[in-house]
């Protein structure tokens, strides 16, 4: 890398840049154009092992925070529907703001304490001190609020203790509950952060000892992967097995579930570091660089932590924990009203499927959803059943006699896509994402993997109903390299700057943008 100094080689948006100018040699690709390779026996008893989708962390705090504030302000409205009884005007003023206010107020200084941490959240006894003290004080302030407000009297004194009485004691049953589910995860493999290191020899073995020496680390280090022999990097390194090249990495992470991915190479390893970046950076997966071992010093704030072991963040596993949850949300409520205002469409829709042409109404084929897996997409159909091409591999053109009167008018309108709604609800596609192209697409006999480097990047999310790249004209035929290179860049474009106002703009978009059937056949 002679254009790029030592000081800025290892800046993620240098190396984002950098990746884009290296030349990897082409490799054996197997059918779907990822590197045709064979895991050993360990790797695939591994994988197998993980398989499993584990707990995030941030899930299970972020849940707690929720179900915190649920329970104190339900035990307040309880003890007041008990002891004063539900009255419109006191809870509307007087009741109902103070509950919320201060169950808000708990949950926001338990944060401040660090009271949400998951070393706080294993031992409930040790850390119940500080939660009960934020109960306290939160209660304090709500009753102080009240005294200069000159509400005081409207609050009954007994509803005031019940409620700091009841609220103590559901806080400590919870806490003591929550620190038994968590030690119970922690034991079972359930909630970590499950890790796999990139490089062996002394440089990942001091990684493995710095991060097995946290006692409150919630890294489970899976194995390691090295595409160097064993005279430079032994099959062991601090117990762990090295289970295969960089190459069987790829393969690996696509059947378990891998959260993070840890280069542990020297920082003058640059050449080495960006050429693995090229083939790793299109797994759905967080890429961290350890530092630990560098003498070269950023900004603490260039770092983040896995214990007390400094990371250079390289790349971020896109729409994660609540991002998620919230896209999903999205997902299924436009879908349901997509589908209640399109009913009378896909149902006239069925009707002349049928009267055109023998055979099934619906037409289901095998692409590329999230990290590889392969779904089945529902369409109308639109070809003759005899010459139905499920596997994609021959293009639609212009004319095509394969297509029927009714197919025509569809595939051009894009009502062919409506089954997809179902898709959606089912949790193969998002609303909004990467359209998913089918296994074995071509473009001029080429697989697009073979046509774009790092094509499988746009399978870091799940793949949508409609995109960016749809609403930017790159739909319909693609008969050359230009239009799967184009449609590749703007699904990546989405992934880096995903929101769900970006998702919103998109799905609003979509009808005005298929007016244009220029390119849809």
């Amino acid at each position: 890398m002679n254009k790029m100094d030592r000081d800025s080689a290892f800046n993620p948006k240098a190396i984002r840049k950098a990746m884009a100018e290296i030349d990897v040699k082409p490799s054996l690709k197997g059918q779907d154009g990822e590197t045709a390779v064979e895991l050993s026996r360990l790797a695939h008893q591994t994988a197998n092992r993980l398989s499993e989708e584990n707990l995030s962390p941030t899930m299970i705090i972020g849940t707690l925070r929720i179900t915190e504030f649920a329970l104190l302000a339900l035990t307040g409205f309880l003890v007041y529907a008990l002891y004063v009884g539900m009255s419109w005007e006191l809870t509307a003023l007087y009741y109902g703001p103070a509950i919320l206010s201060g169950s808000a107020l708990t949950v926001l200084l338990i944060q401040i304490a660090d009271g949400y941490q998951v070393p706080a959240l294993r031992s409930a006894l040790r850390t119940l001190p500080k939660v009960l003290t934020a109960w306290a004080v939160a209660f304090a302030l709500i009753a102080l609020a009240a005294f200069f407000l000159q509400y005081g009297l409207a609050f009954s004194r007994v509803w005031f203790a019940a409620w700091f009485v009841t609220g103590a004691v559901s806080l400590a049953v919870g806490r003591n509950i929550v620190a038994y589910g968590i030690r119970r995860w922690a034991r079972n493999g359930v909630m970590e952060r499950r890790a796999v290191i990139v490089g062996g020899g002394d440089i990942a073995k001091a990684l493995i000892r710095s991060i097995e020496q946290d006692p409150n680390n919630d890294i489970r280090i899976c194995g390691i992967f090295d595409d160097r022999d064993e005279r430079r990097s032994p099959a062991m390194v601090a117990g762990y097995p090295k289970l295969g090249n960089v190459d069987a990495l790829v393969k690996f992470a696509r059947m378990a579930r891998i959260d993070m991915l840890i280069i542990a190479m020297p920082l003058n390893a640059e050449s080495r570091v960006l050429q693995l970046l090229k083939k790793l950076w299109i797994l759905p997966l967080d890429i961290r660089l350890a530092a630990h071992a560098n003498k070269l010093r950023f900004r603490p704030r260039a770092y983040s932590y896995v214990g007390a072991v400094p990371m250079l963040d390289i790349f971020d596993r896109p729409i994660t924990d609540w991002d998620s949850v919230a896209k999903r949300i999205f997902d299924v409520f436009f879908s349901l009203l997509a589908i209640a205002l399109l009913w009378p469409v896909m149902i006239a829709t069925a009707i002349a499927i049928k009267l055109d042409s023998k055979g099934p109404v619906l037409f289901m084929q095998k692409r590329h959803g999230f990290n590889n897996e392969v779904i089945e997409v529902f369409k109308f159909r639109s070809m003759y059943t005899d010459q139905c091409d499920p596997a994609a591999r021959v293009v639609v053109t212009k004319g095509d006699p394969r297509v029927t009167k009714v197919g025509r008018f569809i595939r051009k309108t894009s009502i062919d896509e409506l089954p997809q709604f179902f898709n959606v609800l089912r949790g193969d596609l998002s609303l909004v994402g990467p359209r998913p192209h089918a296994v074995v697409a071509v473009a001029q006999d080429r697989l697009f993997a073979e046509v774009v480097d790092g094509y499988f990047a746009r399978h870091r999310v799940k793949p949508g109903v409609t995109g960016w790249a749809q609403i930017n004209g790159w739909r319909g035929e693609i008969d050359n390299d230009e239009k799967i290179k184009q449609r590749t860049a703007c699904d990546l474009y989405y992934i880096e700057n995903w929101s769900l106002l970006f998702d919103l703009k998109i799905l609003f978009l979509t009808p005005i943008r298929l007016l244009n059937t220029e390119h849809a056949y």
